[in-house]
């Protein structure tokens, strides 16, 4: 069985620029969608919805990594195509894609998608942002992003210049519980990893998880927070 919830919340902005979505076609065959519209270009809220809709309309049921990329690529042409002189509109995007025992996913920006094993974080991805690049220079350490000056510096993001990269990975899933969590920068912030572990061990549900999980963000919160967005998976093999 594939079990999925996922939560979306403006935060302290005057609108949701997140936007997240789902295609299930049986219990063997799920794709989700998040996007996370960058702020500051304009037409934020247009490019997360377009493009999470663009990849769920291309999905059929069967993956790959080369297929989520190009699916990545139809989605970058689109926001391109509407963008205006004055809008130069941009989002971040990860998708997760369960076909028949592997989980295949791919990502561009600083949405995350993480992998949990039993209740142990196993894989999570890297960030396509100027603070990443200071964690792999060994200048902080990983969990010092979330304090970092330049962490809401993006270099790859749909709607960019130039041709758009996305990084993919496949899984085969192994036996075992495994559970999946795609989220916003605004979600990661104030979520930390080993709590994510704990309320993930602790939970009855899949959507009982990020409730847990989101006690921890309402927690640290200052009223002035970003959209935080949030998908869930859960898959025992």
């Amino acid at each position: 069985m594939i079990y999925y919830a996922s939560c979306t919340d403006t935060g302290g902005r005057p609108y949701n620029e997140d936007y997240v979505d789902y295609k299930k076609i049986d219990e063997e065959h799920l794709c989700v969608v998040l996007a996370d519209g960058l702020g500051g270009h304009g037409g934020g809220e247009i490019a997360s919805k377009e493009a999470v809709k663009l990849v769920l309309d291309g999905w059929e049921g069967v993956s790959t990594p080369a297929l989520l990329c190009d699916l990545v690529q139809a989605a970058h042409k689109k926001i391109i195509s509407l963008q205006t002189p004055v809008c130069k509109m941009k989002t971040t995007i990860v998708i997760l894609s369960i076909v028949e025992g592997w989980a295949q996913w791919a990502h561009a920006g600083d949405s995350r998608l993480y992998h949990f094993l039993d209740g142990k974080l196993v894989f999570q991805t890297r960030d396509h942002s100027s603070s990443q690049i200071a964690v792999l220079m060994g200048q902080i350490k990983q969990e010092e992003i979330r304090f970092h000056e330049d962490r809401s510096h993006i270099f790859r993001a749909l709607g960019q210049e130039s041709y758009l990269n996305a990084d993919t990975k496949e899984q085969e899933l192994s036996p075992g519980k495994h559970a999946f969590l795609l989220c916003t920068d605004g979600f990661w912030e104030y979520v930390y990893e080993d709590e994510m572990e704990r309320e993930l061990q602790a939970a009855v549900s899949v959507q009982d998880w990020l409730e847990r999980m989101k006690g921890h963000l309402a927690g640290r919160i200052d009223g002035d927070n970003d959209n935080n967005t949030a998908a869930a998976v859960w898959i025992t093999v």
